[in-house]
């Protein structure tokens, strides 16, 4: 497991703004104005929050017109799964017994 990474993503996803739209995204893409439909704030903290999910590589987006249109990473939802899994999981090995990454 990549520690760092999973660190980024559970950093992304300690907001429950940011949970939501991955809610929202989770089954199909969306237009940023369409994301907007569903909060109280503006187009600038939307799009703040999507950089940070972005960056985390939790979705993907492309643009169209002016608007961009998001969707979840769907090997970022596996990994993370997994990576999660693995760190609950009631094994016998031990994190010190894994390879530094």
């Amino acid at each position: 497991m990549n520690y760092k990474n999973y660190v980024n993503s559970l950093k992304a996803l300690s907001d429950e703004n940011r949970l939501k739209i991955i809610e929202l995204v989770s089954d199909k893409t969306l237009c940023a104005c369409d994301l907007l439909d569903h909060f109280n704030f503006t187009q600038p903290t939307l799009s703040h929050h999507m950089k940070v999910l972005e960056d985390a590589g939790i979705v993907t987006s492309y643009r169209e017109g002016k608007w961009k249109h998001y969707s979840l990473n769907k090997e970022f939802a596996s990994g993370f799964f997994e990576n999660t899994k693995q760190l609950l999981s009631s094994g016998s090995e031990c994190v010190c017994d894994y390879e530094k990454e």
